[in-house]
């Protein structure tokens, strides 16, 4: 019965995580945004442009991988903006005191890493609901970010940081390859190794994956440490962009990040999603923005049409479900 109920749970993996018909329609989405950006602004369609969007939209991208992972095992993180803000103040501050960068960006990634657990364990074994309790650590940990620094933000980024992240590789800004690297790693996560099978067991049916012998409560734990991590990673990025740490940055980038994941095919109801397709949700909604902004169209326009691709790709996948 286990070897049955095992097997049964690889064969959605397979057909989640290759690049599949859902991520094609993203892709064309994408596309179309491009070309039709590309008509409305000669701006639009050049190569500083193009990497402007891919360096702007990857502190969304590394959130959203993370998110995407909590979702795929059913739960939901609304904490990560304020993971964020507590990680990039406590980082900002060892930098600014004089510990050794790479030590600082260690325990930075650590506290990201805490947040995680925290919630995870709630979650996991005390039983409680994933909305509820990431509802409960974004206040909490904004509160400790604006506690720890009195209000206040952390000036004095160290120049030796702040050059290596927003340093270029052959011409691409560092923060793009970091966004393609973690997404290499979490693509052979999802579809090489158990612990992608667990999460989408997880996701898929709870209840039949405890039957057939999945740790249930350390995946959900494992999925909300690697959001709570990335989330941390993202902040760095920021940091080192705007040299300084604000205890208020990262507000909304949750509802980014779960934007990306739900225009890339992954289902809130869990059991469903896409490496691939955040990746391509997080640039168009880059793109998307940047291309309004270039025609001077005023942000609350542009929130509304983020709030209306949300909803169509919400639509589209109510219509691959069959429902």
């Amino acid at each position: 019965m286990m070897t049955q109920e095992k097997t049964q749970t690889r064969v959605p993996s397979a057909a989640l995580f290759k690049f599949n018909l859902r991520d094609a329609g993203t892709l064309i989405g994408l596309l179309i945004i491009v070309v039709t950006f590309s008509f409305l602004s000669p701006v639009f369609w050049t190569l500083p442009n193009l990497l402007n969007i891919l360096q702007q939209s990857s502190i969304n991208a590394i959130i959203a991988l993370g998110m995407t992972l909590v979702i795929i095992s059913g739960g939901i993180d609304l904490s990560v903006g304020p993971t964020a803000a507590l990680s990039a103040v406590l980082g900002a501050t060892l930098m600014v005191a004089g510990v050794p960068v790479p030590l600082a960006v260690m325990a930075t990634l650590g506290v990201g890493a805490l947040c995680g657990v925290f919630s995870g364990t709630l979650v996991a074994y005390a039983g409680l609901q994933p909305f509820i309790v990431t509802l409960g650590g974004l206040s909490l940990f904004r509160a400790l970010a604006l506690i720890f620094t009195n209000g206040n933000p952390v000036f004095g980024i160290p120049m030796e940081f702040r050059n290596l992240v927003n340093s270029t590789v052959f011409g691409v800004p560092t923060p793009i390859i970091v966004v393609v690297v973690i997404a290499l790693f979490l693509w052979v996560v999802m579809n090489k190794t158990p612990l992608g099978e667990y999460i989408l067991a997880v996701g898929g049916n709870e209840e039949a994956a405890r039957v057939a012998g999945v740790p249930v409560k350390r995946t959900k734990v494992t999925v909300f440490v690697i959001s709570g991590v990335l989330a941390s990673l993202a902040a760095l990025i920021l940091i080192a962009r705007l040299g300084a740490a604000e205890p208020t940055i990262g507000n909304l980038w949750e509802l980014d990040a779960i934007a990306a994941a739900a225009i890339g095919g992954a289902s809130l109801m869990g059991g469903k999603g896409s490496i691939v397709g955040t990746l391509i949700g997080a640039v168009i909604l880059g793109a998307l923005r940047n291309g309004l902004t270039l025609l001077n169209i005023q942000a609350f326009y542009q929130l509304l049409a983020t709030g209306l691709i949300i909803i169509i790709a919400m639509l589209i996948d109510r219509a691959t479900r069959g429902k």
